[in-house]
């Protein structure tokens, strides 16, 4: 089975190389190369023959922080999922990164042994929330009149409703499309117009705005 590669960027020094040592000792793990900050990342990535499938992000930092080396990346970058590991770990910055384009964003301090779990959980379902941000959503449920969207012309269709709620439950477009008896690439063009009709970025962003738009139940959140 392939190792997940991965990047890390931390201004950080110690915490990097603790980091880089624990994952390439870890059976599954590779870990391509280390950055200091969002510059030193992007640099070695246009250097790189070999992209990482993840990076590991710092959100403050000296020169390029997290928050634009992310919207970088998604635009440069669009394969590479992007986890950000900070100390400044506050709710209030949840929706901002994962419309950012973020797929997960965790507190420094966390156990080794869930980190990897939330690294492969990001690389098999693009997404993982922690139990405090999904209470945190849970907390601050939208207005039914923003249900499905702002204004008449983006609302959503029920075929992208049904297709979100799935989307939400991590099934592949090609599952969605089983389910629905559509192929899989009618299930991207949908996910597309989604992408454009809530403003997210990414999987994650999808997920928030299921969420907070009570399209999909907390309940059916799949677990690690």
């Amino acid at each position: 089975m392939k190792n997940i590669s991965i990047a890390i960027t931390d201004d950080d020094s110690l915490i990097a190389v603790l980091l880089q040592d624990f994952l390439n000792n870890s059976q599954g793990y590779e870990v391509l190369f280390s950055a200091s900050d969002g510059n030193e990342l992007i640099a070695k990535l246009n250097e790189s023959e070999q992209l990482p499938d993840i990076v590991l992000l710092d959100l403050k930092m000296e020169g390029m922080d997290g928050i634009e080396a992310t919207r970088h990346l998604k635009i440069h970058f669009p394969t590479i999922k992007i986890i950000v590991i900070s100390s400044h770990y506050k709710h209030s910055f949840l929706n901002f990164m994962f419309k950012t384009g973020a797929s997960a964003f965790v507190p420094k301090g966390i156990s080794p042994i869930l980190l990897k779990q939330i690294i492969e959980t990001v690389h098999t379902k693009s997404v993982y929330f922690m139990e405090d941000q999904i209470a945190s959503m849970i907390g601050k449920p939208a207005t039914k009149t923003s249900r499905f969207i702002l204004n008449d012309d983006r609302d959503l269709s029920e075929r992208e409703i049904e297709i979100l709620k799935l989307i939400s439950m991590q099934k592949t477009a090609n599952e969605i499309g089983e389910i629905l008896h559509i192929t899989g690439r009618t299930v991207e063009g949908h996910k597309n117009n989604l992408f454009i009709k809530t403003g997210a970025k990414n999987i994650a962003g999808l997920v928030v705005f299921a969420i907070q738009h009570d399209i999909i139940s907390i309940d059916l959140l799949p677990r690690i």
